[in-house]
């Protein structure tokens, strides 16, 4: 059974900081795409990054792209998002996400996500 859990939401401060982390486990592929997804209230969730656990290229939508950044350790199950320079219009649920359609997840995004975590909140707000 494939377990996603996400981690490290909290309150910042405009232009803070927060490293958010999701646990993958009980993938019986080597081979999956884990994507960031957010939603703020009133809004639609928003896929706005995705990493494969085979190699390091990622995608990091416009949206987000030369603050926020996404990594993997296999060895420990486990994608970062490093979130910097934080606005407030950042502030929403952050969730995790795992599925075996990993081939375009470097070029277009998290689709097809299967597997979803709970969800951390994230606020900035000064």
């Amino acid at each position: 059974q494939v377990q996603v859990v996400e981690s490290g939401g909290g309150s910042v401060q405009p232009g803070g900081s927060l490293r958010l982390s999701c646990v993958v486990s009980g993938f019986t592929s080597d081979t999956y795409a884990i994507g960031w997804f957010r939603q703020a209230p009133g809004e639609e969730r928003l896929g706005f990054s995705c990493i494969t656990s085979k190699d390091d290229n990622a995608y990091i939508a416009d949206v987000v792209k030369g603050r926020f950044t996404v990594s993997r350790d296999n060895d420990k199950n486990t994608v970062y998002l490093q979130m910097n320079n934080l606005r407030p219009e950042d502030s929403a649920v952050y969730y995790c996400a795992a599925g075996s359609e990993w081939e375009y997840c470097s070029q277009y995004g998290p689709l097809g996500m299967e597997y979803w975590g709970k969800g951390t909140p994230v606020t900035v707000s000064s």
